[in-house]
């Protein structure tokens, strides 16, 4: 009998493969890289099902495999075969599934904020392949932007005015501006048109944006900002003795005094 551990090693050779290669995108196409925090978590998760739904295949097989060859006195040579061939193929199906699903426009303002940036990056990642140059490194900007949004947006109540500005910016202006570039066919978006291209316009709109989600960003963390400096000024007080509320009381610092006396703050920096 002919020996079969050179063609089992390239059956497991290639399971190994297939699922490196699954892993990086698949074969038709590299995937996206991710711009953000929030869509490169949801592909984590997305690889990390995977791998389970692998792991927990695989020794379905050979766990079933040890129990028929339990019974039956062994699988023999042909029982072996169809143990590894088994594995090759749950390894190739699963390495598919779940996918990553891409987001449609409806649902980019759906759920809390993390879901909304996560939702939107992966969006503008799928967008990202058909945009020029300049419009993509705008995309990326925009990905660290979002971020930052949605770590600001955490603390907020979702009836907080702040949020319904946040919604139409990153779900509506922001994918209808990128929606409206790609109706134009490829051939004419590097022709003039009142004075600009397309390229051109959906660059200069996507800056605009760009700047736009940075100035909402700030605005929110403006107030973050005047608690840490109030709260600041306090300890140095607290810890710091009377001299330090003297520096607290000068014009140039912008910052309130807490709530207690002159009087107290001296007895207890004494």
């Amino acid at each position: 009998m002919a020996d079969s551990t050179p063609e089992s090693e390239r059956i497991l050779r290639e399971a190994k493969t297939s699922l490196a290669v699954q892993r990086d995108g698949g074969t038709h196409r590299p995937g996206p890289r991710s711009i953000g925090k929030g869509s490169a978590e949801l592909k984590m998760k997305s690889l990390l099902k995977r791998v389970r739904n692998i792991a927990l295949a695989i020794v379905a097989i050979w766990l079933g495999a040890g129990i028929a060859g339990a019974f039956v006195n062994g699988i023999g040579f042909w029982g072996v075969m169809a143990v590894i061939v088994a594995t090759a193929v749950a390894v190739a199906v699963f390495s598919n599934f779940p996918k990553v699903k891409v987001p449609k426009r409806a649902e980019l303002t759906l759920g809390n904020p993390q879901q909304m940036v996560a939702r939107t990056e992966l969006w503008l990642e799928a967008q990202r392949p058909a945009l020029p140059p300049p419009a993509q490194t705008i995309v990326d900007q925009l990905g660290v932007q979002l971020d930052a949004l949605g770590l600001q947006l955490r603390t907020l109540d979702g009836a907080h005015p702040a949020m319904t500005e946040v919604r139409e910016l990153v779900g509506e202006y922001i994918p209808e501006t990128i929606d409206n570039y790609r109706k134009i066919p490829a051939h004419l978006r590097g022709e003039q048109h009142a004075g600009k291209t397309a390229d051109e316009r959906l660059t200069e709109s996507l800056s605009k944006l760009s700047g736009e989600v940075d100035r909402v960003t700030r605005r929110l963390a403006e107030g973050a900002l005047d608690d840490l400096a109030i709260k600041s000024r306090y300890l140095e007080y607290r810890y710091g003795g009377a001299d330090a509320l003297e520096d607290m009381r000068s014009p140039d610092t912008g910052v309130p005094l807490p709530d207690f006396s002159v009087k107290q703050a001296k007895e207890q920096g004494r």
